[in-house]
């Protein structure tokens, strides 16, 4: 039983790495899990454009998050690709790939070009230049905050978060749609004409808006920091005739009086109060971690008030950096007695710190 249970753990130790650094392909895209194939495709063409090596020369991190958006892109376009990484995540993809002889992941810029049709969707000017296709009209971009205290951003948390918001549903009618200006010419005399401007519309069936509750499913992952923003692509306000905006959710970091701790970028600050005996023999103490974890802290020697101990790598978790971590800072006060001393007992006080190895 023993050695069985030996083997569990050395496989979950063996497959830890992999877990850690599994991409979710559904937040690169900005995408929930039931997005729609349209959506899909709406999500990768524009963050595709926005993040293409050719309008973002000599960018690093922008060609980094476009070789991963074309990857998220990739899986979730593909059926069967998409159908058994929602079942087994991107390591059992991964393997179902080499068991078929395949390798995974294509070339990004084959990708965008097999999208776009082999086409230039940047115009005729080249990547720099503007797109030759008109840009969808499209709703309110909605922008609101989430609440989380400092536990929850060094753990990572899921919320199931609930908003109301305009939902587009038929009614009786119809209506003008899809109006475009057109140029109509006119002769209003010999060898003369005037040019002017109509508006054409199509016919289409009336629709309005109802206010509805909407479900998310928000994942935080360890290490957000305050200000960073959580996108979801086409969750935001409708647009009749157009697409939806997005929904930006800002995290908001809010204290709490049971954590002690304070963050400064990826490190952690700790204030700690020590007996004055403490400080001037030493001392042995645990601080609980936010994971509930103990941190031991073993001092010899002398405390100073306003002392900073440094414990490596016990600070946050660096965002997206699997295994890296921040410092903990330990800053210290001395706690002295409220009462004074006796004359007796003051007096040996003084005697021992007379002698030559006491003095500072």
């Amino acid at each position: 039983m023993a050695f069985s249970r030996l083997l569990s753990v050395l496989f979950l130790l063996c497959l830890w790495p992999a877990l850690v650094l599994a991409k979710d392909f559904y937040a690169t895209l900005g995408l929930a899990r039931g997005a729609t194939d349209a959506q899909i495709k709406k999500a990768y063409r524009k963050l595709a454009v926005q993040y293409h090596p050719d309008k973002n020369k000599g960018d690093e991190a922008a060609t980094a998050k476009f070789a991963e958006i074309s990857s998220a892109y990739e899986v979730l376009s593909d059926e069967k690709k998409r159908k058994i990484y929602d079942r087994h995540g991107e390591e059992g993809l991964k393997q179902h790939e080499a068991q078929e002889g395949r390798g995974g992941g294509g070339d990004p810029s084959d990708i965008f070009s097999a999208f776009f049709g082999g086409g230039n969707p940047f115009g005729f000017g080249g990547m720099g230049g503007q797109e030759e296709e008109e840009q969808e009209k499209r709703g309110e971009t909605v922008r609101t905050e989430i609440q989380l205290n400092l536990q929850e951003l060094y753990l990572g948390t899921s919320l199931r978060i609930t908003r109301d918001k305009n939902v587009i549903k038929p009614a009786k009618g119809t209506r003008k749609c899809k109006c475009r200006a057109k140029m109509r010419t006119k002769q209003i005399g010999p060898g003369m004409f005037q040019q002017f401007q109509v508006q054409e519309c199509e016919e289409c069936p009336n629709v309005k808006l109802v206010r509805e509750s909407e479900f998310l499913t928000v994942d935080v992952d360890p290490g957000m920091k305050d200000g960073q923003e959580l996108s979801f692509f086409e969750h935001g306000e409708p647009l009749i005739d157009g697409d939806h905006g997005d929904l930006k959710l800002i995290v908001r970091e809010v204290s709490v009086p049971e954590i002690k701790f304070r963050r400064d970028g990826n490190d952690l600050h700790y204030d700690l109060t020590i007996t004055l005996t403490e400080a001037l023999v030493g001392f042995g103490k645990a601080i609980m971690h936010l994971d509930g974890r103990k941190v031991k802290l073993n001092v010899g020697g002398v405390t100073r008030p306003g002392d900073v101990q440094r414990i490596a790598n016990e600070g946050m978790p660096v965002y997206n950096s699997a295994g890296r971590r921040g410092n903990m800072f330990v800053h210290y006060s001395v706690s002295f007695p409220d009462k004074s001393l006796g004359a007796d007992d003051a007096k040996k006080v003084r005697d021992l710190f007379s002698k030559t190895s006491f003095r500072l």
